[in-house]
């Protein structure tokens, strides 16, 4: 009696991009004629479309780079471009397209890689001064850190790197013994 390992449902046919034999997926995803890597098919983007950006990335600092933010957010948040993908259930490669500014997002795929990121879509709209000032007004706002931010300018330099060494071991948790 022949024994059952999977089922057909859950085996993947795949046809091989230079000998075009239709196969089972191998383990190794090598084929099994010409033993030539079997290409991993990407779903293609199911909303969002590629606008090809013209020249290369922004350098002017008040010029609205998407690119720029989308990687700062995307990092910030502590995800990989495979995660963000996923969310947004598209390829990864289009958002490394998009962070390269290989491409431009259409307003639709603006809107969902956004909401994917947690964020409004004018966050993905600013240009580099106003996300520093907009980071800037937001720490400002903590009268603590406030009162800090005035303190350290009088500082020599010698004095704020041993103020800057203080905060670290204390955020990090360590304390100094005596």
């Amino acid at each position: 009696m022949a024994t059952t390992l999977a089922t057909v449902e859950a085996r993947e046919v795949i046809r091989c991009a230079h000998c075009t034999l239709v196969q089972f997926r191998t383990v190794n995803s090598l084929c099994r004629r010409c033993h030539k890597p079997l290409e991993i098919e990407e779903p293609e983007p199911s909303l969002p479309q590629l606008v090809v950006a013209s020249g290369s990335a922004n350098s002017n600092p008040d010029e609205i780079n998407v690119a720029r933010a989308v990687r700062d957010i995307r990092q910030s948040r502590g995800l990989s471009q495979r995660q963000l993908a996923a969310k947004m259930d598209v390829p990864r490669t289009y958002i490394s397209k998009i962070e390269n500014a290989k491409a431009m997002p259409t307003l639709s795929s603006l809107e969902r890689l956004a909401t994917a990121l947690g964020v409004d879509v004018c966050a993905l709209l600013r240009d580099r001064r106003s996300r520093a000032q907009a980071e800037m007004s937001a720490i400002m706002a903590d009268p603590f850190l406030a009162e800090i931010a005035s303190l350290v300018g009088q500082l020599d330099g010698f004095q704020r790197s041993m103020f800057l060494n203080q905060v670290r071991e204390m955020a990090s948790g360590r304390r100094r013994t005596a």
